[in-house]
């Protein structure tokens, strides 16, 4: 059973989100006295206390509260009126009118509880894609958490479940699950029934993810006699679901089993069975040497996973069916099963690709249109004070008749000054587009390479593998295209791209090589500044011409010194060094080092001998690899 989306699902709810609704009903005449009770709530309690009802009481109270809200005549002045309506959008879909709302949700002060409130809402929708969480929104949320601590705001524990679900969204299950806890611990209402559950289950999932069976155990013991407790017999029959994953991890296969069956039979009497049951059931089956009963079990997940349109599963009842029939014996059933699964990968592989790059592409699409907006702003307010100035200098003219001549010789002074001014930003905006089409040849070029590796990870038929790649390729390709409207960007953040694009090189070869980056103790990475994807082209050489071929692991060393005002970038690697390949290659290579330096010598056309870069073949001195030493002024920010 895929615990990840499982997991994700439990954040979706997560506090004051539900998973169905009724329709709204906004004309709905309401009691006066009704309307007379709802001026005189704390709606922030009310808020915090919803946590402690189930999905349609959740969503119903939402609805009657923005119902009742809407009668008063000061309701457009009232922050949760904005808050309940926002939540009605987002949960229909409509995101730009529901953040309009939340823009209107103005507490007292900016550290009010209320403007906390609406900073968690905003986040929580944003961070709501199972992707990753990028750098930057993962520091604004810290800086909310530590601003709500500081205050001893009552919803702090509402970012401490954003913390751990941004972790967990970037594969730090440790992390996430010491967030979980103290959520937990500050929840005000962290003895309700519905709050424990909701911890326990998730407590479980995350020791699931990294395979600490003694916690998974626990949380599921403590689930267990809350639901015991409580007398809800669903969440008591889920515990022995539970327990065998653990026990079927454990390798206790026919324990694993009867646990299974007693879940599976509850569903089925409570008609409330769903196919990733019967597929847990008859993975049992098949560990327990049972490949008949697997069979059968599994073609009844098949069919009603068919009959409510969750196809995108089969390909995990289709592996479990080739396990079953190569215990039978039967070849011929387990390679036709095997083609249907690796069918239906390929092609639930694709319409993710599509899904993501379609998202990349709005977005870019999106900050571009912003980006030319302010830029129309900005020049529309210069040309209005622009204008402003010459009436100025045109009505003094006019009324002192004396300072002619003086003015005369002003604005003779001024055209020769706008002239060379003129000059000047022609002679800027040349070098800027300079460089901006350096950067862009090199920016398809490791988008081709990357996008190139990834088919190579779909076509091994690594399904989890290549999700992972396209995962990460997503947050670093987002990152280089909003590092090429820039010209430098921090140095800490060239760091994180070259970290990125060298684990999915080590995802592509597995076991070639190992890296290393060492910043000097003097380097402050956030207050340096250095031009974007300046040192990827030499990485990309290290790992592609220089490890490929090599009957040893490659080890590739990257350092950053800082000496004399000058920065020193190094590119050390182990590989075969500069050999003669071939024209094709040496003209990619030679117009990659082409195109690096006249980068440089744009960016650096005032101080050009100070900022250069060197290449030294070992290989040909008897040694091993290549050096690359990579020299540039010290920018700060």
């Amino acid at each position: 059973m895929n615990v990840r989306p499982a997991l994700a699902i439990f954040w979706m709810i997560s506090l004051f989100m539900a998973a169905s609704c009724g329709e709204r009903s906004p004309s709905r005449k309401v009691p006066r006295h009704q309307e007379a009770l709802a001026q005189d709530k704390d709606y922030l309690s009310m808020v915090i206390s919803l946590d402690t009802l189930p999905s349609d009481q959740f969503w119903k109270t939402v609805r009657r509260e923005d119902s009742l809200l809407s009668q008063r005549p000061d309701s457009n002045s009232n922050p949760f009126f904005h808050y309940f309506r926002a939540r009605i959008l987002l949960k229909e879909g409509y995101r730009d009118s529901a953040m309009a709302q939340l823009e209107k949700m103005k507490g007292e002060r900016a550290d009010s509880n209320v403007s906390l409130l609406r900073e968690f809402t905003v986040f929580d929708y944003n961070s709501r894609n199972n992707m990753m969480v990028e750098a930057r929104m993962m520091q604004e949320i810290l800086v909310a958490m530590k601003k709500a601590e500081r205050l001893h705001s009552p919803v702090t524990y509402r970012f401490y479940d954003l913390m751990a679900k941004a972790y967990y969204q970037n594969e730090n299950e440790r992390e996430s699950l010491e967030y979980a806890e103290r959520h937990f611990r500050s929840h005000p209402f962290n003895t309700h029934p519905v709050v424990m559950q909701r911890h326990y289950d998730v407590s479980y999932l995350l020791a699931h993810q990294m395979n600490d069976f003694d916690k998974m155990m626990l949380y599921n013991s403590l689930a267990r006699k809350l639901a015991i407790h409580t007398g809800d017999s669903l969440a008591i029959a889920r515990t022995y679901d539970s327990e065998a994953m653990v026990l079927d991890k454990r390798g206790e296969f026919a324990k694993s089993l009867e646990c299974s069956k007693i879940f599976v039979d509850f569903l089925e009497r409570t008609n409330r069975i769903h196919e990733l049951a019967y597929n847990n059931l008859a993975t049992g089956f098949n560990h327990n040497g049972l490949p008949d009963s697997a069979i059968k079990y599994y073609h009844k997940a098949m069919a009603l996973a068919k009959n409510q349109g969750n196809m995108n599963q089969t390909p995990l009842y289709y592996k479990g069916l080739v396990e079953a029939y190569k215990l039978k014996g039967d070849m011929k059933n387990a390679m036709e099963a095997l083609d249907s699964a690796y069918g239906i990968e390929v092609r639930n592989i694709r319409k993710i690709e599509a899904v993501k790059f379609a998202d990349i592409h709005e977005k870019y699409d999106t900050e571009k249109k912003d980006r030319n907006i302010a830029n129309l702003s900005s020049r529309n307010a210069l040309n209005e004070k622009i204008i402003q100035q010459q009436r100025w200098t045109l009505g003094l003219a006019t009324i002192v008749f004396l300072g002619v001549v003086g003015f005369l010789y002003f604005l003779y002074r001024q055209v020769k000054l706008n002239e060379r001014n003129k000059l000047l930003q022609s002679e800027n905006e040349r070098l800027r587009m300079e460089q901006k089409l350096l950067q862009v040849q090199l920016n398809p070029h490791f988008i081709f390479n990357s996008i190139a590796n990834l088919q190579s990870l779909v076509a091994s038929g690594d399904t989890k593998e290549s999700v992972r790649y396209l995962s990460v390729f997503s947050g670093l390709l987002r990152n280089v295209l909003e590092q090429s409207r820039r010209d430098f960007i921090p140095l800490d953040e060239e760091i994180d791209s070259l970290e990125n694009y060298l684990q999915l090189q080590q995802m592509r070869y597995a076991a070639l090589f190992d890296y290393e980056i060492g910043v000097a103790e003097d380097i402050r990475p956030g207050e340096l500044l250095i031009p974007p994807m300046l040192i990827q082209p030499f990485v990309e050489n290290s790992i592609e011409h220089g490890f490929r071929n090599i009957s040893y692991k490659g080890m590739l060393t990257i350092r950053f010194e800082a000496k004399d005002e000058r920065l020193t970038i190094t590119v050390i690697d182990n590989g075969q060094g500069i050999v003669d390949k071939g024209t094709d290659v040496q003209k990619k290579q030679s117009l990659a080092q082409t195109i690096l330096k006249e980068r440089i010598q744009v960016l650096f056309k005032s101080d050009c001998q100070r900022a250069r870069f060197d290449i030294e073949n070992k290989a040909g001195a008897g040694g091993r690899g290549v050096t690359v030493h990579i020299i540039l002024p010290v920018i700060k920010d």
